[in-house]
C-alpha cells in the first residue's frame, strides 16, 4: 500500500523570525504522526534554515525548482547537487506558476527531471490543464502530453533509478491553483487514474508503486474526501502550508 505524501509549498512566502515559527509548530504538531510522509519546499534562501530546524524530525524539505545544469555560467539558477548538499530530498518541477509566469515548458521539466533522479533528489512533477483547455475536454490531452515529454527522455535504466528515488507525480488543475476552486473528489481520481495507467503503459510496477498527490487548493476541509479516492496518495499544499494549524490538520488527515 502506497504511504500519504504531504508537501508544502510556501511559494515565494516567508523570512527568517515567521519560518522559526511556523516550522516549529508544524513538527511539534506532527512528531507522534507517522504513518504518513511529509514535506516543506522553501524558498531557496531559507534551505539552510529548513535543514536547521528540520534535521532528526519527520518533516522533509525540499526545492521549489532546480536547473537542469550541474554548473557553468547560469547567474540565479540553482543545480541539483546544491540542493543535494544542503539535504534537501525533493524538488518541485513543472508547477503552473513556473510554466505560466516564467515560460518553462515540457522539454525543461523533462531535462530538469532526468537531472534531478541523477542527483538523488526526488522529483515532483506537476501536471494539469488549465480552465480554457479544461472546458474544452483537453484535460487528458494536455496532461498526457506533459507526462510523455518527461518519460520519453527516460531510458529504461533512468525509469527505473527514478523508481529508486520515488518519483512523484502531482496533478494541479490550474483552474483550481490559488483560486479557491477544487476539483471534485471523483473528477481527481479520474486524472489520477488516467496517469496511473499512462505510467503503467511504460512500467506497470512502476505504476503500481508512484505515488501521484493532487495540488488544486487543497484544505482541510476537503482533504479527507480526496485521500479516500483510490489513486490520490496525498497532496500538494499550497497558500494552507503557511498555516500550521491547518498544514496538521491535512498532515493528520492524510495519517
Amino acid at each position: 500500500m502506497r504511504r500519504k505524501l504531504v508537501v508544502g509549498n510556501w511559494k515565494m512566502h516567508g523570512d527568517l523570525k515567521s519560518n522559526q515559527t511556523l516550522l516549529e509548530s508544524i513538527t511539534n504538531g506532527l512528531q507522534n504522526l507517522k504513518n504518513a510522509d511529509y514535506v516543506v519546499c522553501v524558498p531557496n534562501p531559507y534551505l539552510f534554515q529548513a535543514r536547521e530546524l528540520l534535521t532528526n524530525t519527520n518533516v522533509a524539505w525540499g526545492g521549489q525548482n532546480v536547473n537542469q545544469h550541474e554548473q557553468g555560467a547560469f547567474t540565479g539558477a540553482v543545480a541539483p547537487h546544491m540542493l543535494s548538499d544542503l539535504g534537501c530530498q525533493f524538488v518541485l518541477l513543472g508547477h503552473s506558476e513556473r510554466r505560466v509566469l516564467f515560460h518553462e515548458t515540457n522539454l525543461t521539466a523533462a531535462a530538469r527531471f532526468d537531472a534531478s533522479i541523477k542527483a538523488g533528489l526526488t522529483p515532483v512533477l506537476c501536471v494539469g490543464e488549465t480552465l480554457a483547455e479544461h472546458e474544452a475536454g483537453l484535460t487528458e490531452v494536455i496532461v498526457a502530453s506533459q507526462m510523455d515529454a518527461v518519460m520519453a527522455t527516460l531510458s529504461d535504466e533512468d525509469f527505473a533509478a527514478a523508481m529508486q528515488v520515488n518519483m512523484v507525480f502531482a496533478y494541479e488543475p490550474v483552474w483550481a491553483v490559488g483560486t479557491g476552486k477544487t476539483a471534485s473528489p471523483e473528477q481527481a481520481q479520474t486524472v489520477h487514474e488516467f496517469i496511473r495507467n499512462r505510467i503503467a503503459r511504460r512500467n506497470s510496477d512502476a505504476a503500481a508503486h508512484v505515488r501521484i498527490i493532487y495540488g488544486g487548493s487543497i484544505k482541510a476541509n476537503n482533504a479527507k474526501q480526496l485521500f479516500a479516492m483510490p489513486d490520490v496518495d496525498g497532496g500538494l499544499v499550497g497558500g494552507a502550508s503557511l498555516d500550521a494549524d491547518e498544514f496538521i490538520e491535512i498532515c493528520r488527515l492524510a495519517n
